[in-house]
């Protein structure tokens, strides 16, 4: 298997066999992020990622899940990911899900015809980065898609049959505008319903654009229970109608929550309360990760 760079993937998929069919980004813009910028967004050629998936084959006994990298496998046209989907089912009859990253222009582009064929040819996940309900912070990080468009985005793939995994940032707004970024964040999970919520906090790399704003005290980072305070009001503003597995236990986060909205709200919120009354179950900085 032949890998450009450092590679980055959901948590979910720890134990995926992994397959670059992009190199980088195509968006790459956002402020807070600093994965791919040390890569120029180029599709891989298919002959290419067949040789690879062949080659996974001969020294893998079993693979049940893949997962397409790098930052937006989704920018690919629909017949290079079904042509790539095609030769994964051949060689990995024994594959339950594959997933990718798909930024909401991408998913955009994509008729509902598209997203059909590729649920039948095999991609059972699409993991977004929405990272914020509210427009205001979109603009802030340059996050190239509006509110309206990143729910339009996650409906589409859900309304396809496809499991969409959405992630949002606290602290993402900062001290200033920590509220308007909790309460949009919590109407878009509401408006969108998706399957799977995913919370990280913010945590930045000195390559990050934002970075030196942090330096300069132009942007203030939220303390631990200003975050803490943050995604209690996120989840107060949730208002979902289907099960939504709600997961804040990256290494990222202060404090770990797990559960599934709507039945586990209230439960949610009171552990957040614990936390707010107990400095000491916030995990320590030093032991947060990236």
């Amino acid at each position: 298997m032949r890998y450009e760079g450092n590679i980055f993937r959901p948590p979910s998929e720890a134990y995926s066999l992994i397959v670059q069919v992009t190199i980088g980004c195509a968006h790459n813009d956002c402020t807070f992020c600093s994965m791919f910028k040390d890569k120029v967004f180029r599709v891989r050629p298919v002959g290419e990622v067949i040789e690879d998936l062949e080659g996974a084959r001969r020294s893998c006994r079993s693979v049940r899940r893949i997962f397409l990298a790098d930052g937006d496998a989704l920018a690919l046209s629909t017949d290079k990911l079904l042509a790539i989907l095609g030769r994964i089912e051949e060689l990995f009859p024994e594959v339950e899900r594959v997933g990718v990253y798909g930024s909401p222009q991408d998913v955009l582009r994509k008729s509902p015809e598209e997203l059909a064929r590729l649920l039948a040819a095999g991609v059972g996940i699409i993991y977004i980065g929405a990272e914020s309900g509210s427009d205001a912070v979109l603009r802030d990080v340059k996050k190239g898609a509006t509110a309206a468009e990143i729910i339009e985005a996650i409906r589409k793939i859900e309304d396809a049959g496809i499991e969409a995994s959405v992630t949002f940032i606290s602290g993402l707004a900062g001290a200033a505008g920590w509220e308007d970024h909790a309460v949009m964040t919590g109407r878009m999970i509401s408006e969108s319903q998706p399957s799977y919520v995913g919370l990280l906090t913010l945590m930045l790399d000195p390559s990050a654009p934002i970075y030196a704003d942090v330096q300069s005290g132009r942007f203030k980072l939220l303390s631990p229970m200003e975050v803490i305070d943050e995604t209690a009001l996120m989840i107060e503003n949730t208002d979902i109608e289907r099960d939504c597995v709600f997961r804040s236990n990256h290494a990222s986060n202060y404090f770990s929550l797990k559960g599934t909205l709507p039945r586990d709200k209230e439960r949610l919120l009171a552990e957040l309360g614990a936390a707010r009354g107990d400095e000491g179950l916030l995990k320590d900085e030093r032991f947060r990760l990236l």
